[in-house]
């Protein structure tokens, strides 16, 4: 299916510690093969921001409310002070993303908008996501870069892109209505997405899976590899990115001890056995896991693709990002594995993934349709 001379370009938030950002760049590149066989991922430097636009505007801490203030000041304190304290750790674990990168992601950096705008004529398409690329809180100053506007409309594809929040603030929304009326193939990764677009410019975007779904379980397993820490016994992974509040800690350890499971927490920078664990690795820990208790995205996505028993919980602190979950959970058909259902009276490992498969099987040909017709594919006879 693969045109020789077909180059596409990915642009996606970047980043050397996040496992769901890694991966799902990975299973997108892997995909756009299909179609090309020139794919490669643009990196663009955070000094790197457009010299123009209405979106150049930085609000200063010091315009906020006192009390917002002071916990914007605070939070930005206690990061600082985490970085100090686990800098080795940190920076371990940072050096095994970047491997990982460099082994199977075709990277490649650029230096300036000029240089951006500049690869644009040589390139065929520019697909823009997954991950919270369209998040304004993510992406101050380089919304022409994630919005695609460096480049022919014709070029512009959106392949299932996250807002991250339900509601686009009242200031952008002229501007984010312009630049999301200006690519003609946009889709979007979750139902509220959907929504903020129909709001914003009348158009219906498909919502299609995250890239790490168009990905089978034995294609990822090709790029899995056990981790030098990873337990000769039975264990439960738990794996959360907000705070875990003392009875939620409690449950933890009871599910261990009824099941008689070592409990191995892989985003608890306080092991740092577990936290240097690449993207490879994690999958692996996924797959061999008894269960696994996580409130993150992609923490879910790979219980489902592994086919390990899994419950969600919702994200204490930051941000509220569980829409995209309850979207996951709705699409896979996965009813009472939220923490609310967790009943320790009743056999919570036993879970049936046989309807997964062809769940999935469907929206992948709805992904490949949409990224066919963008490219201008034509279909076999």
């Amino acid at each position: 299916m693969a045109s020789n001379n077909r180059k596409v370009d990915i642009l996606t938030l970047s980043g050397y510690h996040n496992y769901g950002n890694r991966l799902q760049n990975y299973a997108l590149q892997e995909v756009i093969k299909n179609f090309s066989e020139e794919v490669e991922t643009l990196i663009l430097p955070k000094a790197c921001v457009q010299s123009s636009g209405t979106f150049n505007k930085i609000k200063k801490v010091f315009s906020y409310p006192l009390s917002k203030t002071v916990k914007v000041a605070t939070r930005k304190l206690n990061n600082k002070i985490r970085i100090v304290r686990y800098k080795g750790i940190l920076d371990q674990r940072e050096n095994k993303f970047k491997q990982f990168s460099k082994k199977y992601i075709n990277e490649k950096h650029i230096n300036s908008f000029d240089e951006l705008k500049q690869i644009a004529k040589d390139t065929d398409y520019f697909v823009v996501g997954s991950d919270q690329v369209w998040n304004p809180n993510y992406i101050k100053h380089q919304e022409q870069y994630y919005f695609l506007q460096f480049v022919e409309e014709e070029k512009r594809i959106a392949y299932a892109p996250s807002f991250g929040i339900s509601e686009i603030p009242e200031d952008v929304k002229p501007q984010y209505k312009e630049w999301l009326s200006s690519i003609p193939y946009i889709s979007v990764r979750e139902k509220e997405g959907a929504k903020i677009i129909k709001q914003l410019t009348g158009r219906d975007a498909p919502v299609l899976v995250d890239p790490t779904l168009l990905l089978t379980k034995d294609e990822w397993l090709k790029i899995s590899k056990v981790h030098a820490y990873k337990p000769s016994s039975k264990y439960l992974i738990s794996y959360f990115w907000g705070k875990i509040p003392t009875e939620r800690k409690t449950l933890i350890k009871q599910i261990a001890k009824k099941y008689n499971l070592e409990i191995v927490s892989i985003a608890d920078l306080k092991d740092k056995k577990t936290y240097t664990a690449d993207p490879s690795e994690f999958i692996d820990y996924i797959n061999s896991a008894s269960l696994v208790l996580t409130d993150s995205y992609h923490g879910t996505i790979f219980s489902i693709l592994m086919e390990t028993p899994f419950f969600v919980f919702e994200r204490i602190g930051g941000h509220s990002m569980y829409s995209r979950i309850e979207t996951l959970l709705e699409l896979t058909e996965f009813f009472g594995r939220e923490e609310k259902d967790i009943d320790l009276n009743k056999d919570i490992l036993n879970i049936d993934f046989s309807h997964v498969k062809g769940i999935l099987e469907k929206e992948r040909k709805k992904s490949f349709d949409f990224l066919s017709e963008a490219m201008k594919i034509e279909k076999s006879k």
